[in-house]
């Protein structure tokens, strides 16, 4: 522990198990429950931003996974499920909305007729814009007490963690 840091629940959870469960490990709750709560805080906070700007997140889902792609910004219905890893159902029912709203179009792409994709319009481009630099601005605050090597080594220490536990790389949302 950092000496110039108080004691906090997490220790008080821990060194009660400790007491209770003795030659059970609990050091993971050191780790596992501040993760947590600080994945809550984040959350709640991405959440109240984001109402705030008026976007939920399976749109901010979906345009960002549009913007990411690069100029056009177009993407078939299918690589959009794949890439927010969704169903195509929960794709289709989050381009009708954001088409409802002006945010994306449905296009042809390439030569044939049915070859379908959904492309970021010029509103959706702003929007975004608009919404991914107040969310970054704010998720900047919540970890600006740090340093920027702090930040960096926490960021290390994170990809450490999450590499460990093989398998596919984790994607989405705490809770989805």
């Amino acid at each position: 522990m950092a000496a110039d840091l108080p004691r906090d629940g997490a220790d008080a959870i821990q060194d009660a198990w400790r007491r209770e469960l003795p030659g059970v490990p609990v050091d993971s709750i050191g780790v596992i429950t501040r993760i947590w709560w600080a994945a809550k805080v984040f959350g709640d906070e991405r959440r109240r931003l984001l109402a705030a700007l008026g976007v939920d997140v399976a749109t901010l889902d979906l345009l960002s996974t549009l913007r990411r792609a690069g100029p056009p910004y177009r993407m078939s219905p299918g690589a959009l499920a794949e890439a927010c890893m969704v169903t195509r159902g929960a794709i289709t029912q989050r381009v009708e909305r954001a088409v409802t709203a002006g945010l994306v179009e449905r296009t042809t792409a390439g030569s044939g007729y049915h070859t379908r994709a959904v492309t970021l319009t010029e509103a959706g481009h702003a929007l975004l814009d608009r919404v991914v630099a107040g969310l970054l601005t704010a998720e900047d605050r919540l970890v600006g007490h740090l340093p920027l090597q702090r930040r960096e080594q926490l960021a290390d220490l994170l990809r450490e963690l999450l590499a460990g536990f093989g398998g596919p790389e984790p994607t989405g949302q705490v809770g989805d």
